[in-house]
This record gives structure tokens, sequence and C-alpha cells, in this order.
């Protein structure tokens, strides 16, 4: 009770949530907890500021600086960047786990077994989040429920709008087999889109590349001779 006090009276609620409701788009295998993160955080920009403070003759300036960047870096590394990560590789995975539900569905099995199928017989991230919610609903969680669940651990716009289609059929009995085909489409595309981007970015980094490595050896096996002579002269 004291360290949630502590955590209450420092950050606002909507701050709490916030960092919570990142800590689940990590997933299942996250065993971050938010009270202790942000404890964690906050006593660091504590301790931050009193070591500039005390070390620094500009500590005055310094600390609230580092303060302000550790603040919002650690949170980009440890929560904002893994996020943007995983949801590119659940994208990856989407493809696939797709592609044979899809198949599951046409060979006639309903949607909860053509889900318990697809899941068990691949091995994603994606899949164990998908046996999470089963769980649940074998725990008494209703199918829209265990999947509006699902949709808060997933952070890719992408799929979380075909977890809706999904819900959405099941509720209102919708073609499921038209609406995912249409994300598996839609995937595929943005797929292809980043790869391009991908291709179109390397011109640019081979330019970098080539100004911080290969022209200073130019310069270097070219003015070589010039710089022994003088120092032999």
């Amino acid at each position: 009770m004291k360290r949630q006090s502590l955590v209450r009276k420092v950050y606002l609620e909507s701050t709490i949530k916030k960092i919570d409701k990142k800590i689940k788009l990590l997933g299942i295998h996250c065993n971050y907890d938010v009270i202790d993160l942000l404890n964690i955080r906050l006593l660091s920009c504590i301790f931050l500021f009193f070591v500039f403070l005390i070390f620094s003759k500009n500590g005055y300036l310094l600390g609230p600086l580092s303060v302000v960047i550790f603040h919002y870096l650690s949170e980009f590394l440890i929560l904002d960047l893994p996020i943007k990560k995983r949801a590119k590789k659940l994208e990856e995975e989407a493809i696939f786990f797709f592609e044979v539900l899809s198949l599951t569905l046409e060979s006639g099995r309903n949607l909860t077994l053509g889900l318990t199928m697809t899941s068990k017989n691949i091995d994603s991230e994606l899949s164990e989040e998908f046996q999470k919610s089963l769980n649940e609903m074998k725990l008494g969680k209703s199918f829209p429920e265990a999947i509006t669940d699902m949709k808060e651990r997933i952070p890719s716009d992408t799929i979380n709008n075909a977890l809706l289609n999904i819900v959405q059929a099941s509720v209102f009995g919708n073609n499921i087999l038209e609406s995912l085909n249409n994300q598996l489409d839609f995937l595929r595309d943005k797929r292809l889109l980043d790869i391009k981007s991908q291709i179109g970015k390397l011109p640019t980094k081979i330019s970098i590349l080539s100004v911080v490595f290969f022209i200073p050896i130019i310069l270097l096996v070219i003015l070589a001779p010039v710089f022994i002579d003088f120092v032999l002269k």
C-alpha cells in the first residue's frame, strides 16, 4: 500500500493508466508491474538529480535537464521501443496465422474450433495470445469479452481491426471468411509497402556509411604519401 500511495501522490491517475496500458501491450510474457516501474523511475530521477547537483559545478542546470532526459528516454527504451518492435513482429506473424485460420474455416470448422486448432499448430507470439484468450473462455468469459481483452495486449491497429471483425462475425453472424481475406490482403499490402520503404532508405544509409567510413580511408590513402614526404623532409 505504501508503494502505491507514493506513486499516486507523485503521478496523475491518467499517467498510471497510460503506463499500465503500455505494459499490457508488451504481451503476456511481460512481468513489469506499473507501481514498481514508476517507483524505480522516480527514485532514479531523484538519485540522478542529486548526483549532478553534488558533483557538478553546473548541477542546478544539469540536474533538472538530466532528470527530464532520463524520464522520457527510459520510457522510450523500456516501453515504447519494445512495443513498436512487437507490433512489427506480430504483423509479420499475423499473415501466416490468418492464412491458416482461413483455410481451417474453409474446411468447415466453426470460429472457436478454428482458432483453437490454428493457435495450437502455429508456434508464434500471436498464437500464444489467442491461446490465452481461449483459456479465459474456458474460465467463464464469453468469446467477445476474451477477444476484446486480447486487443488490449496487441499494439497493432491492423491486427486489432481483424480481431474486431472476428468479434462482429461471432456476434452478428457476418461472413468471417470474406472479412478475414480482406484483412489478409491489407496485411500483405502493408508488408510489401514496408519492404519497399526499407529498400528506398538503402541509398541514404549507404551514402552515410560512405561518408563516415570510406571517404576518410580514401583521403588517408591519397594524402599519406604527401604527409610522409613532408615528415621526411
